[in-house]
């Protein structure tokens, strides 16, 4: 008898079978991983110095502006990320 955790991954393996991916597939998904690495990183330094900026000259509401803006910029990036390894995973 198999038990229930074992049907249940039989049932989600024939619902949304597992994708194979191909070795180039594979170093094109690190890739973008590192460029966007890479971009976030980059975007967080250029803005962490302004926030730091902002701060000292005790202008906190910039500072905060300035934080939203990162997280908007963070988010923009990684769904960029998420839609261009899509179009990896699909692509043969």
């Amino acid at each position: 008898m198999k038990s229930a955790y074992e049907l249940a991954m039989e049932r989600l393996q024939r619902q949304s079978p597992t994708v194979k991916l191909t070795a180039k597939q594979k170093a094109d998904l690190a890739e973008l991983e590192s460029q966007y690495a890479a971009k976030i990183a980059q975007r967080e330094l250029a803005l962490k110095d302004e926030i730091t900026t902002a701060r000292s000259h005790g202008n906190e509401e910039e500072a905060d502006q300035l934080r939203a803006q990162l997280a908007h910029d963070r988010a923009k990036l990684q769904a960029e990320l998420e839609e261009k390894k899509e179009r990896v995973r699909e692509s043969k």
